[in-house]
């Protein structure tokens, strides 16, 4: 049977070594090469060619959602596993938009990481059950709410703001701009409000704006 070939991107020498050492005792598995940033992850994904990617985030350089969008494009088949610190449901959220297969954290139990990568490279997907736990209860305290407030109503000042720059087709880039806001914040806007309202591509947060009159239909006459 074909090992599964597994690349590692984590900025951090000694965890990716401990990752290496994990792997080679399982038969099924090798590493076949190592990225220390998110740039470097996505040249070794395209000139190695791995059937997977665990994937670190918050890397110097490229972000790491970026770089995972970048490898799916050039290969869509490709697998890629979230291995994080974090257990954050935006990050979870945007790993999941950029084309995840998996959120994996790195304090769970070993078998749980070699249990992921066998489920991803099956064609299914993989949350840490922390995160899945943190989901389910989120969930159940949006259902179980009597007085809940409409989908808009959840949206603070600036997510609305984030929302009506969007929807006129700006750029994250010329929001943070415009806003005197850094990248990373207006993504994480972005992230929140496409959450709350439940939308999830640009066409649909546009057609909401209209619908919700934040933005005016173009007078094309």
């Amino acid at each position: 049977m074909a090992k599964i070939r597994i690349l590692l991107a984590d900025d951090h020498t000694l965890f990716r070594q401990g990752i290496r050492q994990l792997i080679s005792n399982e038969p099924d598995m090798e590493v076949i090469g190592e990225a220390a940033n998110g740039s470097d992850a996505v040249d070794k994904a395209a000139e190695l060619r791995p059937d997977l990617v665990l994937m670190d985030i918050g890397m110097p350089g490229l972000s790491s959602f970026e770089a995972t969008r970048q490898m799916k494009k050039n290969r869509p088949e490709i697998k890629v596993l979230v291995l994080t610190m974090y257990d954050d449901e935006d990050y979870l959220v945007e790993g999941m938009e950029v084309g995840a297969n998996g959120y994996v954290l790195k304090d769970s139990p070993a078998n749980q990481l070699t249990s992921a990568i066998r489920d991803v490279c099956r064609g299914g997907s993989y949350l840490s059950p922390r995160m899945l736990s943190q989901l389910v209860d989120d969930f159940r305290s949006r259902i179980k709410s009597a007085n809940r407030l409409p989908r808009f109503a959840t949206l603070t000042t600036r997510e609305r703001e984030v929302l009506k720059l969007l929807a006129e087709g700006n750029s994250v880039k010329e929001i943070a701009c415009d806003l005197n806001l850094s990248v990373k914040t207006v993504e994480a806007h972005k992230f929140n409000l496409m959450r709350k309202l439940d939308i999830h591509n640009k066409a649909q947060l546009v057609q909401y704006a209209i619908q919700k009159k934040i933005i005016k239909i173009p007078n094309l006459a």
